[in-house]
């Protein structure tokens, strides 16, 4: 286990019910945001007035440990690209303990991405994000965004949404960050466990907390 950055996405039993969504049944079928616009018309729509969405060909994840996978196609899904969920698997040598750590995601995002340092890890290793960690964040988001692509977070425990919903991921999640406003101070989400809570905006504060003690890939 690298211990280096990052603790390792364990699927503890509370982990199980929630990171997969399916544990009654994977859902297999892809399900497409009802907000999401195609990339390149968000860009130019949303271009300089402190937000910015892209568009995402949303899939649920198969199973209980392919988060992973999961987050990082739908990351690559705004930049046009379909990439098969059980070779990016394997080349981040996903098991059924799940991902180790942003480390693993980082070198395929690049890799579909094309360019050797289109994307980095970042690590939070505080168990709760300070106000440098949150500004970073925050920069990152808009800046990786801005630049066509997703962000792709390596989450563990649980926060609420700015609707009021809890999201629960106590043995560790990925998600793909997918869009801004307020000036990056409010991000949307794009989550893999659940087609019905496919999409989400939380406050920048919030998923800086949620990443904590982990990372995240980012421009």
């Amino acid at each position: 286990m690298r211990t280096d950055l990052i603790r390792k996405t364990a699927l503890t039993a509370a982990g199980l019910a929630f990171t997969g969504g399916a544990i009654a049944g994977p859902v297999t079928a892809a399900y497409a945001m009802s907000d999401a616009k195609p990339t390149t018309q968000t860009q130019t729509d949303r271009k300089g007035h402190g937000e910015r969405e892209l568009g995402v060909r949303y899939e649920a994840q198969p199973n209980f440990y392919y988060c992973g996978p999961a987050a990082t196609r739908n990351a690559l899904s705004v930049q046009g690209k379909n990439i098969n969920v059980d070779d990016m698997a394997k080349e981040m040598g996903t098991t059924e303990a799940g991902t180790n750590s942003i480390n693993d995601i980082t070198p395929v995002l690049n890799k579909e991405t094309g360019k050797t340092n289109a994307y980095r890890s970042v690590e939070i290793s505080t168990p709760d994000a300070d106000a440098k960690q949150t500004d970073t964040l925050r920069a990152d988001i808009v800046k990786t965004v801005d630049d066509g692509r997703a962000v792709v977070a390596n989450i563990a425990g649980t926060s609420t949404d700015t609707d009021g919903v809890t999201h629960s991921y106590e043995g560790g999640h990925y998600i793909s960050v997918v869009g801004y406003r307020d000036n990056g101070d409010t991000v949307k989400i794009a989550d893999s466990a659940d087609p019905n809570t496919a999409a989400y905006w939380i406050s920048v504060e919030h998923l800086a907390d949620w990443i904590a003690t982990r990372g995240y890939a980012t421009s």
